[in-house]
């Protein structure tokens, strides 16, 4: 994990070393937030870049270790809710693994497969060889019978928990609130790319485009330190 308050620190002595003044912890959490999504997604969207490289690199086999152990803080197994039409997923799922039934792992497939698979009595699902269909209200899934009421988990990425930097207004002044602070959940290493990211979003708001350009000149630095 890694602390908001330090981020937020950092953020701030540099836009006071810019001579930017201050950005407030509503407008810092906003920009906190939409920092820590961005790094996020760029995670599966550098996965699938990577992915289709060909070869046995070591630069890029390096780059894909290190992405899935960022991605590996975000997965989760969980027992799914049955609503009495629909397996429901976690209200933290960004991405479905895997769904299993009983501990045996259950085979997706599309809607339009399913009439098929039934009729066939090769084909068809059985309790050891499930399936499921999915769509935008949950799951189906189908062993001898359509499974219902019990039996269902799923394996899944979570969504990165909301952060939040709290304070007390004291007479005027945001003093920094431990208890009921929520750090980001991201790895470690991506701390000072939050910094940075938080810097150019700040930029952007305030339509200072110096304090974007010098965030954007500072994350280029630090990539090329990374690479070299």
């Amino acid at each position: 994990m890694v602390s908001i308050d330090t981020v937020y620190q950092r953020v701030l002595a540099i836009l006071n070393k810019e001579q930017r003044g201050y950005l407030p912890p509503l407008e810092f959490n906003l920009f906190a937030n939409q920092a820590q999504m961005d790094l996020f997604e760029q995670y599966f969207y550098d996965i699938n870049q990577f992915g289709r490289l060909h070869g046995n690199d070591t630069e890029y086999s390096d780059m894909l270790n290190i992405l899935n152990e960022k991605i590996n803080l975000f997965e989760k197994t969980a027992a799914m809710a049955w609503n009495g039409t629909y397996w429901v997923p976690p209200a933290d799922l960004y991405r479905i693994g895997s769904l299993l039934y009983n501990n045996i792992e259950v085979e997706r497939i599309n809607a339009n497969e399913y009439r098929y698979i039934a009729a066939s009595p090769l084909a068809k699902p059985t309790d050891d060889r499930p399936i499921f269909v999915a769509n935008s209200e949950g799951y189906k899934v189908y062993g001898s019978n359509e499974i219902q009421t019990t039996g269902v988990s799923c394996n899944y990425i979570k969504v990165p928990a909301k952060v939040e930097w709290a304070y007390n207004d004291v007479f005027g002044t945001a003093e920094y609130d431990v208890t009921n602070t929520v750090d980001f959940e991201l790895h470690q290493s991506e701390e000072t790319e939050l910094v940075f990211k938080i810097l150019e979003l700040a930029g952007l708001a305030i339509k200072d485009v110096s304090v974007y350009q010098a965030a954007m000149q500072m994350e280029a630095q630090n990539t090329q330190q990374e690479k070299s």
